[in-house]
């Protein structure tokens, strides 16, 4: 069974500590020469104001301009000097937003290669005065970003979807604005993450355009996706807070390890001080690496496990100097949980888990994947309409802000790196995807939400390379992690598949009724019991189901039931319900995740009317039939599960009673 391993902490810290972006192998059309020149490593800690910290947001509405056919003409003409509206036109660009649907351009929406954005910004004067650090961070650029601050490079990160961030002090100005210049490149290629293929497109012998082709089933949407920061944090500073949780009984412990950078002329001490949500103090320790121990604690549950689900502390680090000084102080929310698992049952807290749950994307109109937080308050209102637990990234890290709310609500998260149809297996790929890793860990480590990694959707895992490759990137998790069930997103079979057998738990995927015996329903409970029975058997570890599902069209109806229709998806879901009941008896079975929570946008194909249209919600966000058939079964299964009666959720219909009627 897997445990948490307190000792482990310190062990992380150094191998976080030494995490460093590689320089790029691809042939992406940002500069090669400079990008290799100033690498950005992932910020481990969210950006916040304390006592010590000052922050400024630079979201907003900023300059953009799309690179012509020729990707270096922006550097030749030396873009990153000057603002960009004195390069020639530009256009006004949402930040954060994707780039591709905030135009009228198809050319725009299209673009494969660089585009290039500018703004201005100003360095309060206090942050000098008062011996202030100045950082610049970005919290997501998709796939590629260079970063200037007035014409010097300061920044260089691929692999999309994850912080990176920079110290600017010497770059910046006090007196007067500030330029920030940032190339984009969204270009994927066989050794990207994710992968992909770009060929040159020719007009009258002359290059006019590229083309940009993938395997994955999602758009590719670029740009500058969450928000930027500029912060800032004393010249000594904390640089990294590692925690980890473990229960015995009805104490809660966390071992902790606090890190920090700078220079001092004096010796310092970490204080370390943890306070529940009536903002009593029930712990401290006056160390930088220790054990605190909460009798009667409050532990972390997920939503409709408990009474109290998400129940969050604040640990509080501050670096203190002889004087009693407050040097720096920094603040997380975490909880006190534990994961554990064995070859049949997933447990948190010992308790065993079945997850409820969905595949997700971060993806809506106007916006692609940018950050919304309309759009996410609105996701975990139905999220927990609907009765579920969990939910996983698919297929790449989502912002932060995200887990912070699923920390809260007591969502449960499969945490997902940007591997997509992982293929070729090479090893500058497998350089970058223990990056991607690294960087994932680093930032989501301490979420009691996250409760797995997935290290692959749907990788090309029946070809042998995949053995020793997903085997070296298990391995590579393990190193940091030891806390949490590793797990991949599988769409190969049990009798072909090289990967399973490096995992924790067996994920599958797999579209019996709809690209299997497309509108078959009478097939789906004999092949998804036959193949759930089987991968555990073969592998002997628990099961998840990650995804299965139908397309349907918002209010196209049909009887009866035909594909496309609403009918149709409740009658294959139905179908898969009663194979998940008979699995549920198994004791190896320990979820099931329906694909997709709401539709979304894809490559234009004609296999796709306006995108993947799976979710049991409109794109918008509206109920489709389905939507209410889940919810009856997560509530359902939740009731189950908790030994709870199970919910009325019907609209009313009838007493039942026969009308009366009197003679006169």
């Amino acid at each position: 069974m897997g445990k948490t391993v307190s000792a482990l902490l310190f062990f992380t810290v150094l191998t976080l500590a030494k995490a460093v972006v590689p320089g790029s192998t691809t042939a992406n059309e940002i500069n090669q020469l400079n990008k290799k020149q100033a690498t950005g490593i992932g910020g481990a800690l969210y950006p916040q104001v304390t006592e010590t910290r000052d922050l400024r947001v630079l979201d907003g509405v900023w300059n953009f301009r799309k690179s012509p056919v020729d990707p270096e003409f922006g550097y030749k003409h030396g873009w990153y000097e000057k603002d960009l509206e004195k390069t020639g036109p530009v256009i006004p660009m949402p930040v954060p937003a994707s780039y591709n649907d905030v135009g009228v351009d198809a050319d725009l929406r299209d673009h494969v290669g660089i585009v290039w954005y500018d703004r201005r910004f100003h360095v309060p004067p206090w942050w000098i005065k008062g011996e202030q650090r100045v950082w610049l961070r970005f919290s997501s650029v998709h796939y590629a970003a260079q970063v200037w601050v007035n014409g010097k490079q300061v920044m260089f990160h691929e692999i999309g979807h994850l912080p990176f961030e920079a110290e600017i002090t010497d770059r910046v100005f006090y007196n007067t604005s500030n330029l920030l210049t940032v190339a984009v490149d969204n270009t994927l290629l066989g050794d990207t993450i994710p992968q992909g293929s770009v060929r040159d497109i020719f007009a009258n012998n002359m290059k006019i355009r590229q083309e940009q082709t993938y395997t994955f089933d999602f758009f590719n949407y670029a740009g500058i996706h969450r928000s930027v920061f500029l912060y800032s944090t004393p010249k000594l500073y904390i640089d990294d807070v590692i925690v980890n949780t473990d229960i015995q009984g009805l104490t809660g412990f966390v071992v902790y390890n606090i890190t920090y950078k700078g220079t001092s002329p004096v010796n310092v001490e970490c204080l370390v001080q943890l306070i529940d949500k009536t903002n009593t103090q029930v712990a401290a320790l006056q160390d930088c690496a220790g054990l605190l121990e909460i009798g009667n604690a409050k532990f972390w549950w997920p939503y409709l496990m408990h009474s109290e689900p998400g129940y969050l502390y604040t640990f509080k680090a501050s670096l203190i100097a002889p004087n009693g000084e407050v040097i720096d102080t920094y603040s997380q929310k975490i909880g006190i949980r534990t994961v554990t698992w064995s070859n049949k049952t997933i447990y948190l807290n010992e308790k065993p888990l079945y997850l409820r749950g969905f595949g997700m994307h971060e993806d809506s109109d106007l916006r692609g994947k940018g950050w919304d937080p309309v759009l996410w308050v609105k996701n975990f209102n139905l999220i927990k309409w609907v009765g579920a637990n969990a939910f996983r990234t698919s297929h790449y890290p989502y912002a932060e802000e995200i887990y912070q709310m699923a920390d809260e609500n007591g969502i449960m998260v499969i945490d997902e790196c940007p591997s997509v149809d992982t293929d070729f297996f090479t090893s500058s790929l497998l350089l970058k995807h223990k990056q991607s890793l690294t960087e994932l860990i680093r930032r989501d480590k301490n979420h009691p939400s996250v409760i797995m990694w997935s290290i692959s959707n749907e990788p090309r895992s029946y070809k042998k390379e995949a053995d020793l490759y997903f085997a070296e990137v298990v391995k590579h998790v393990k190193s940091m992690d030891l806390s949490r069930p590793v797990t991949i997103a599988i769409s190969q079979g049990y009798n072909n598949d090289k990967a399973g057998q490096h995992l924790d738990v067996i994920s599958f995927n797999r579209y019996n009724g709809w690209y299997i015996n497309t509108g078959s329903l009478n097939k789906i409970y004999d092949n998804l019991l036959d193949e759930g029975l089987a991968w555990h058997r073969v592998f002997n570890k628990p099961v998840i189901m990650l995804e299965y599902g139908a397309d349907t069209l918002a209010g196209l109806h049909e009887l009866p039931e035909y594909v496309w229709s609403e009918e149709f998806q409740l009658a294959l879901m139905s179908e898969h319900f009663k194979a998940f009941d008979k699995l549920r008896q198994s004791g190896f079975f320990a979820g099931e995740f329906i694909w997709n929570f709401a539709d979304f946008k894809t490559a234009q194909t004609i296999t796709r009317v306006g995108g993947n249209k799976k979710g049991i919600f409109t794109r918008a966000r509206e109920p489709k039939a389905s939507a209410h058939h889940l919810r009856a079964r997560y509530l359902a299964l939740a009731a189950a599960d908790s030994g709870t009666p199970k919910p009325s959720i019907a609209y009313y219909i009838s007493d039942n009673n026969p009308a009366t009627h009197e003679e006169l």
